[in-house]
């Protein structure tokens, strides 16, 4: 079955501006990708019109944040949902150092800006998401009722990839948090198959693909998306990492249920999210 001509929701995407995609830790990945990108960025018309082009109805686009400071802020990401309501969803982050100024500005995320969801990058931070800093973000999100988005598995950017391991640190987070909506992104890549066994062991925990072609896709996650993990994965992209149209265009090489399928690119994303 081939990718739909639309509906199709990422729930991981950035928008291409120059100060994030030249940053120094995206250095690597430019490298595999063999790719230079513009010196200006990615004009978010262009971002629109690949996403029209590809079937990509909507999109969640997630800021950024370093220990040294703001790259994309919540309020950036803000201002594009607002100037296009239709095509984007925004997530937020924030700095899990300081505790109480993060659960503030989490709720002002969601409750003034209409931000759907809190993003982290454990790497970034050398924090695993265990870490007693993260629990105050926790019980915001599941006061607020919105998912907690991470990366899982390795960095691909030149840092230390162990804070992105699904067992233990998922596995604690789930444990002690069971109303939290946990979604994994980037598939838990190399650990990709305790990504999978904590998805089916926990009823809120879900995997996103982010920054894998499907082609790459282990055949592990390939036969739980069709199977008994028709509900527990999600489409993602990684955008502008990864572009919208080499993505869509090998989904139909998986082999995929219909309903499977579906699921993947479109129903699981509107249920997670709430949308």
């Amino acid at each position: 079955m081939a990718a739909p001509t639309s509906g199709v929701i990422d729930v991981w995407a950035q928008p291409g501006f120059p100060q994030l995609i030249h940053m120094p830790e995206m250095e690597s990945l430019r490298r595999w990708a063999k790719v230079t990108p513009p010196p200006e960025g990615i004009p978010i018309e262009l971002t629109l019109a690949e996403m029209d082009a590809t079937g990509v109805e909507k999109a969640f686009l997630r800021p950024w944040m370093r220990p040294e400071g703001v790259i994309i802020s919540n309020d950036d990401i803000a201002a594009l949902v607002q100037k296009y309501p239709d095509r984007f969803l925004g997530m937020a982050t924030v700095d899990p150092r300081r505790p109480m100024a993060a659960v503030r500005e989490l709720e002002r995320a969601v409750k003034e800006l209409g931000l759907r969801a809190l993003h982290m990058l454990p790497w970034i931070w050398n924090l695993p998401p265990n870490d007693r800093l993260y629990y105050p973000l926790f019980v915001k999100c599941i006061e607020l009722g919105i998912p907690f988005c991470c990366q899982v598995g390795h960095t691909g950017p030149l840092f230390p990839s162990e804070p992105g391991r699904p067992i233990p640190y998922i596995d604690e987070v789930a444990l002690a948090f069971p109303e939290l909506t946990i979604v994994g992104g980037h598939i838990g890549y190399p650990w990709t198959d305790e990504m999978i066994a904590l998805a089916a062991k926990y009823p809120n925990v879900y995997i996103d693909t982010s920054a894998h072609l499907p082609k790459y896709y282990p055949r592990s996650l390939v036969e739980f998306m069709n199977g008994r993990g028709q509900d527990k994965v999600l489409f993602a992209t990684n955008y502008p990492m990864l572009f919208f149209t080499p993505c869509l265009s090998q989904i139909e090489g998986l082999g995929l249920k219909p309903e499977a399928q579906e699921k993947f690119l479109r129903l699981n994303a509107i249920r997670v999210f709430g949308l």
